[in-house]
């Protein structure tokens, strides 16, 4: 079925007069951050091999505000809402929190679908101050469901709101695996630059002398410096080559969730350090635990990395399956028919 990649000021233009239901896909990121772009190409396969009854419509997430009103004039009963997943649920990112308060508080009458998140409101005024304005938004929509990607987010969404929530995998954990044989050759530090960052210079350093000086070093991060916008048109090339990327390490190093995910999909040893939430941790131990070229670590002893190290580097490759871990989000969808 045909995506289409929508600008408010056309959108009625470009919905086709028919009796097709229409998955409506707010806040789709055009920021440059991989993880998040991974997500929304994600939901997009996701949706259109698991529902091609539906039509796809994006919404990026700069035209929001205006898209609200047409799609609104527009809506049928059989129509869902959604707003993309991520880890971005709570006072951290207010600016996305915004932006799903006014969604989820307009379309009250449809079947609305937060898609997996993972939740963090600060324990301080601010933090209570921005889960109440949160709480009267969801309120308003007896038809939300909240979809955690972690048991850590799935309990605080669970205590936080009254509305439904339901607990699945990261939507990029939906997309199938590449073995591309390509020689691996070299380790990719994959680090924050943000407020979750947590782990240590030294940590850093103390792993760069474990991995010697033997094979080449390389420090990126999933949030690219070019381009200054990604589309619904240019990401998934992008993404194919950020798997590219991986497929040609031996380690990849890393406190992004999501350079794990892209490690879990290409076959690629990874060690996983944690942000100042904990929403990779418990992720990690929620689904991928049973990966074994993937690890999670907590630790600064430099003797115990190294042995993590070596366990995810000389572990084999082996079969994995998570769709059937996605059976809550499409009983639900499902349900909508």
């Amino acid at each position: 079925m045909a995506n289409f990649y929508i600008n408010p000021n056309n959108v009625v233009h470009k919905l086709p007069k028919n009796n097709q239901p229409k998955f409506f896909m707010f806040g789709v990121p055009s920021y440059t951050n991989l993880g998040d772009q991974a997500i929304s190409l994600a939901e997009r396969k996701y949706v259109e091999a698991e529902f091609p009854e539906y039509q796809y419509i994006e919404i990026v997430e700069e035209d929001d505000d205006e898209a609200i009103p047409v799609v609104k004039k527009n809506l049928s009963s059989a129509d869902i809402i959604a707003f993309t997943g991520g880890g971005n649920m709570g006072n951290l990112y207010l600016d996305h929190e915004k932006a799903r308060r006014k969604v989820f508080s307009t379309f009250t009458d449809n079947l609305t679908i937060s898609f997996p998140q993972s939740i963090h409101f600060e324990d301080n005024e601010a933090g209570l101050y921005e889960r109440k304005l949160s709480q009267e938004a969801y309120q308003k929509n007896p038809n939300l469901v909240l979809v955690a990607r972690d048991a850590q987010s799935y309990h605080r969404m669970q205590t936080t709101f009254n509305n439904k929530v339901i607990f699945t995998p990261d939507m990029v954990l939906y997309m199938k695996s590449v073995n591309w044989k390509f020689n691996r050759n070299g380790a990719l530090f994959v680090l924050r630059h943000d407020s979750e960052k947590v782990v240590k210079k030294s940590t850093i350093d103390n792993i760069k002398d474990i991995l010697g000086n033997e094979r080449p070093v390389k420090r990126v991060d999933t949030v690219l410096d070019e381009p200054q916008k990604i589309t619904p048109v240019t990401r998934e090339a992008l993404f194919d080559s950020e798997l590219e990327l991986f497929s040609h390490q031996e380690i990849i190093i890393t406190d992004r969730w999501h350079a794990m995910v892209f490690s879990v999909l290409t076959g690629t040893p990874c060690l996983l350090f944690g942000n100042s939430y904990g929403k990779g941790k418990h992720a990690y131990i929620d689904w991928l635990e049973h990966i074994n070229w993937v690890s999670y670590t907590d630790e600064e002893d430099t003797e115990r990395i190294k042995q993590q190290i070596n366990a995810v580097m000389e572990a084999k490759t082996h079969a994995y399956n998570l769709i059937p871990d996605f059976k809550q989000l499409h009983d639900l969808i499902a349900h909508n028919r």
